[in-house]
């Protein structure tokens, strides 16, 4: 399902057990075959068999998604149930789209985009005008789809931001499981120290998915993160997963300690952290937008995962987010693409995001 691992050579068997001391660390190394496969496909280490998502089990994906995506959908479908291509039909799109928290922008961009489509097509049916919105909507997300590569360097640092509630220790033990079961060693660190809940949550996933993770009761996130990436070194850990408590982007100081972490992370391995993701919760519309963007600034985000789509009205969030990452881009910035949806609390409802799939579910 996953096609973003590539394992290096298994550390040797005498390789020590104990975090090493940052001085006395050696370098990370780099493998230079990591390179993202295409999305149906499972990249697993030589000695495990890779497994590629049955086709069948990808559509069933897309059913729930689908499913999950019928709030939103509903209303924007119902647009094109008449018979006639003309203003109203436009203006009454309009106002769905912005129901949908597609925001104004992309609202405008899509509309404009449509208009120019059925010119070119020369539609004349409603059912013809939904088709072209599907492309112009996957045309538009595109820049969001992106395979998440593990493997550049060993171990891969990866650092897990988001508000209280958005599902962040959920997704994590999710994305755990699988990167487990295609082979990767995997390392959590609990630097959500100060809510015990969170600690546990995370040992829960720990156990199922059976790794290993770094934990302290009341002590610093930042120690906790160095202690983990110097303990993923030492241990032959192929990832290595920092949680983090919960923050809001306006409380200013406590954003001031994620940065603190990243800054410990890098000290720790100065090629990391090799990923920032923010996970988001598709239900608050346009202000997960501005989530995306304060965390960004505060840490340069390199991903994002958005939890809770099923059920919510507001899944058109994800254009205005793809309308942002368009103009950062442009103007010199790197993507932020979407690397995994979740639909669901079952391990399979946490998937590879699809431009085309997630056009075609919000609007079949």
């Amino acid at each position: 399902m996953f096609s973003f691992f590539r394992k290096k050579s298994p550390a040797p068997a005498d390789a020590p057990q104990q975090p090493a001391v940052a001085a006395q660390a050696p370098a990370p190394a780099a493998s230079p075959a990591a390179t993202p496969l295409p999305s149906s496909v499972l990249s697993a280490p030589a000695n495990v068999a890779a497994t590629p998502k049955p086709q069948m089990e990808r559509a069933s994906w897309f059913s729930r998604l689908k499913q999950g995506l019928a709030r939103t959908g509903s209303g924007i479908a119902q647009v094109f149930t008449g018979t006639r291509i003309d203003d109203a039909l436009y203006e009454e799109l309009e106002t769905a789209l912005l129901m949908a928290d597609t925001g104004v922008k992309a609202t405008e961009h899509l509309l404009r985009d449509l208009k120019q489509r059925v010119k070119d097509t020369k539609a004349t049916d409603p059912a013809q005008v939904k088709a072209l919105l599907i492309e112009g909507v996957a045309e538009l997300l595109a820049p969001l789809e992106r395979p998440l590569v593990v493997g550049e360097f060993v171990p891969t640092v990866i650092m897990v931001v988001g508000v209280n509630g958005a599902g962040k220790t959920t997704s994590i033990g999710k994305l755990t499981r699988h990167l487990a079961e295609s082979g990767a060693k995997v390392l959590l660190a609990a630097a959500d120290t100060f809510r015990a809940a969170a600690r546990e949550q995370l040992s829960v996933w720990a156990g199922r998915n059976q790794v290993e993770i770094v934990s302290q009761e009341g002590g610093d996130p930042a120690a906790v993160t160095f202690d983990a990436v110097n303990a993923g070194r030492a241990r032959g850990c192929d990832v290595v997963i920092a949680d983090t408590a919960g923050r809001l982007p306006t409380q200013l100081h406590l954003m001031e300690e994620l940065k603190k972490i990243r800054r410990v992370i890098n000290k720790a391995d100065a090629t990391a952290p090799h990923q920032v993701l923010l996970v988001v919760d598709g239900n608050t519309g346009q202000n997960a937008l501005a989530q995306v963007k304060s965390f960004d600034d505060a840490l340069t985000l390199t991903g994002l995962i958005v939890t809770k789509l099923d059920g919510t009205a507001k899944g058109g969030v994800l254009a205005a987010i793809a309308l942002w990452v368009r103009e950062r881009q442009a103007a010199g910035g790197g993507p932020v693409p979407v690397y995994f949806i979740g639909v669901g609390e079952q391990l399979e409802d946490l998937q590879t995001f699809s431009a085309r799939e997630f056009a075609s579910a919000l609007l079949s």
